[in-house]
């Protein structure tokens, strides 16, 4: 694990957020931190299972009601750090567009950070993702070799200019 840059002083909680592709481990991992941390745990995919249900068929419909949902969740995430709350948002941070965002929350609400980058092989990956099929934890979609690598087109790992505190996993969730 290394740090890309210090945190700097803070004034609330801290947040916690993740990079690494589908089937990399982030949900795993963000469970993981949540309980030691005394975290507040909002995780993504439970929630737009819960609220979206049967809306959600394809990632263009995946990608529209995250961002909804971002609408929702980004004031109560600042205002959970404002009162010293930790948070453990299990989103993707996977572009930097989406880490900007995750930046965004924590200069409003002055607090401090860990991106957690799961730098996992593609081969773990399709494997985790077939595990995943069978047990289908809540929030799950059924995910092909295809479909995985569709998305992780789009992947961007985090880079030194995004002035983000990185804490790298490169084993197991």
């Amino acid at each position: 694990m290394s740090s890309i840059v210090k945190e700097r002083a803070t004034f609330g909680g801290r947040l916690h957020f993740f990079c690494g592709k589908a089937g990399a481990g982030k949900s795993t991992l963000a469970r993981k931190i949540a309980e030691p941390e005394q975290a507040t745990l909002i995780s993504e995919d439970v929630w737009l299972s819960r609220l979206y249900g049967d809306e959600m068929q394809t990632f263009d419909d995946y990608k529209r009601l995250s961002l909804r949902l971002k609408t929702v969740v980004g004031p109560l995430v600042v205002e959970l750090l404002r009162t010293g709350r930790n948070v453990v948002l299990d989103f993707p941070a996977n572009t930097k567009m989406a880490r900007d965002w995750f930046r965004a929350l924590c200069e409003q609400s002055g607090s401090g950070h860990v991106l957690h980058f799961l730098d996992i092989t593609d081969a773990t990956c399709l494997s985790r993702i077939d595990n995943r099929n069978v047990e289908r934890p809540e929030g799950s979609h059924h995910l092909t070799p295809e479909m995985f690598s569709y998305i992780s087109a789009h992947f961007e790992p985090p880079q030194d200019d995004e002035r983000l505190h990185v804490r790298r996993h490169d084993g197991p969730a």
